[in-house]
């Protein structure tokens, strides 16, 4: 069958769908890029935000005019909003014909065959540990370079306002071998930078316990130092990890680890230490900052992106003031900057205070203003200097030139030498900064 995925929402939505593409290829099927073209449309979805569900929504009402004119054509929600609404969804879509939650990923190629034999409505949404094992199939395309390795499933924090517990299910980490031999078969196919994934990946092998370990102990920093051993990965990256699992052994082997990337994505919420209390983030501002500072001491080059949510219910201009200062203090350069979003069954939904949306919708550009202008300033700091960069290929922006990563997640743009290959890493002298990404020149033409 040819089949047409369609994601919605976070990295680890897209690592999903990149695995059941995978799996289903290894089946036989075909995928494309045109939904006029398929036998089946998946629309892998997300439930953190409303806006999300709006439109994952609003996409697969549309398809029913493709239904109408191909009946058979086989139509199916998959991922968080599957797992939040369930059998519900086929009142409001009555041309869908499968509802697949998060729990029951790994089961989509037998589900997708017993639909083509017996044509008949199916809603599978059980929590399952198999899902965790079962989904490390990959799809990579010719000259990939860089991969994602999910390595830990569900929350067990409940942060206020996060659905993710209640459409991701408990946490489970998968085993250290499991992922040490995914990485291996990816490096021996070509792939020269993984991700690691969770949605709370430093937590990784600790069996949910929301507990930070003793200072001595961090199964994940076990983890990061093994995958390093292997021959072809260059980089590792991660994300997202929750601040208070960087303890010292963590820390350090980070700081000894030269392939792990000098980037870290830390998520803060809110630099107030009342709302990160209402929000149910275990940590304050000061035990935040003093978890960066510990990393910057370690590792001078370090740099941060993060999440932050304005207008939480009951957050006053004080407390907006607080995070817009300790995201200037720690000089984030890159954040995902949120307008909270009320989400059925979450604590704070039933929290009276809400914020008015036209004072959320001021924060939240008064926040993008600074980070456009911080991040505009650690670019032009660069100009004149020489960085490694790990190329990914020719530019989406630029068809003339190629691009690539530097170890603090920078884009660079540049000409291509000939040889040049996706995954080789090469010195580039930056020439200048544009507002998001850098421009430079390759020095020299050994590659490393």
């Amino acid at each position: 069958m040819r089949i047409y995925i369609k994601t919605y929402g976070c990295q680890m939505n897209e690592r999903d769908s990149e695995a059941l593409a995978g799996m289903l290829a290894a089946r036989g099927h075909q995928l494309t890029a045109a939904e006029e073209e398929a036998d089946v449309l998946l629309f892998n979805t997300c439930s953190v935000r409303e806006q999300a569900e709006r439109k994952a929504v609003g996409k697969v009402g549309f398809m029913k005019k493709l239904k109408q004119r191909n009946p058979d054509l086989l139509i199916g929600i998959l991922g968080c909003m599957a797992q939040r609404r369930g059998e519900e969804l086929f009142h409001e879509l009555p041309h869908l014909d499968f509802v697949l939650g998060t729990g029951q990923l790994h089961t989509l190629p037998d589900l997708l065959e017993q639909l083509a034999e017996e044509r008949k409505r199916i809603v599978e949404v059980a929590e399952s540990s198999a899902v965790l094992t079962g989904m490390g199939c990959h799809y990579l395309t010719p000259g990939s370079c860089t991969a994602q390795i999910a390595i830990t499933r569900g929350c067990n924090r409940f942060c206020a306002y996060c659905i993710v517990p209640y459409v991701r299910g408990r946490e489970i980490s998968r085993d250290h071998d499991d992922v040490v031999r995914e990485a291996r078969e990816l490096a021996e196919a070509g792939i020269r930078e993984i991700l690691l994934l969770g949605q709370n990946v430093a937590a990784y092998g600790l069996g949910g316990n929301i507990n930070p370990p003793p200072p001595g102990v961090s199964p994940f920093a076990d983890l990061l130092e093994e995958l390093a051993k292997i021959d072809g990965i260059r980089r590792i990256r991660f994300t997202s990890p929750y601040v208070s699992y960087f303890n010292d052994r963590l820390i350090r082997a980070i700081a000894a680890t030269p392939k792990v990337c000098r980037n870290i994505h830390l998520p803060l919420q809110s630099g107030s230490n009342r709302i990160l209390r209402a929000m149910n983030r275990q940590y304050t501002a000061e035990s935040y900052l003093e978890t960066v500072e510990k990393l910057q001491a370690a590792m001078p080059e370090i740099t941060f992106s993060t999440d932050v949510i304005v207008g939480f219910p009951g957050e006053e201009e004080s407390d907006f003031n607080a995070t817009r200062e300790l995201m200037e203090r720690v000089g984030f350069d890159n954040a995902f900057i949120f307008k909270y979003s009320p989400r059925p069954g979450t604590r704070a939904a039933a929290l009276d205070d809400q914020v008015p949306q036209s004072v959320k919708e001021e924060r939240n550009q008064l926040l993008l203003a600074d980070l456009a202008a911080r991040t505009h300033r650690h670019l032009r700091a660069l100009v004149g200097t020489e960085q490694a960069v790990l190329v990914e290929g020719v530019s989406k922006r630029m068809q003339e030139r190629w691009s690539g990563r530097t170890d603090g997640n920078r884009t660079v743009h540049f000409l291509p030498i000939d040889g040049l290959k996706a995954g080789d890493v090469v010195p580039v002298r930056i020439l200048r900064a544009g507002n998001v990404s850098l421009f430079g020149e390759i020095v020299r033409s050994e590659q490393n």
